[in-house]
């Protein structure tokens, strides 16, 4: 399995809608979007991205040791089932720390620029 199958699949209406701006005048768009209560904008929706994918692989993890378990105990699990899971959930897990790196790069960048 692809360590790409743990980011969600995109759908048109998790991300905020963006208009295209054809020859209108910048000056009679408003200051600031307005925030409907109950829609994710910005980062919220990041921040359920991530949720998302942080509660994913922690239950990759969970199934993993479930049939490694299941495995020692002399249950009928087939070895490269369970095999396979440990990979799966290693990768993922491997993503999403990879994936907290670039994020600590990216905020210590920030924090380094000059005002």
């Amino acid at each position: 399995m692809s360590p790409l199958s743990a980011i969600p699949a995109y759908s048109p209406g998790s991300l905020p809608q963006v208009n295209a701006l054809t020859n209108r005048d910048l000056s009679q768009l408003p200051a600031s979007a307005p925030v409907t209560s109950g829609t994710p904008v910005g980062g919220d929706v990041f921040s359920s991205m991530l949720g998302q994918m942080v509660s994913e692989v922690n239950a990759k993890q969970q199934v993993s040791g479930q049939m490694v378990n299941a495995l020692q105990s002399g249950q009928n699990v087939p070895l490269h089932q369970a095999v396979i899971s440990m990979e799966e959930a290693s990768v993922s897990f491997q993503l999403l720390v990879q994936v907290r790196n670039k994020l600590l790069e990216s905020y210590q960048e920030v924090m380094r620029m000059q005002i």
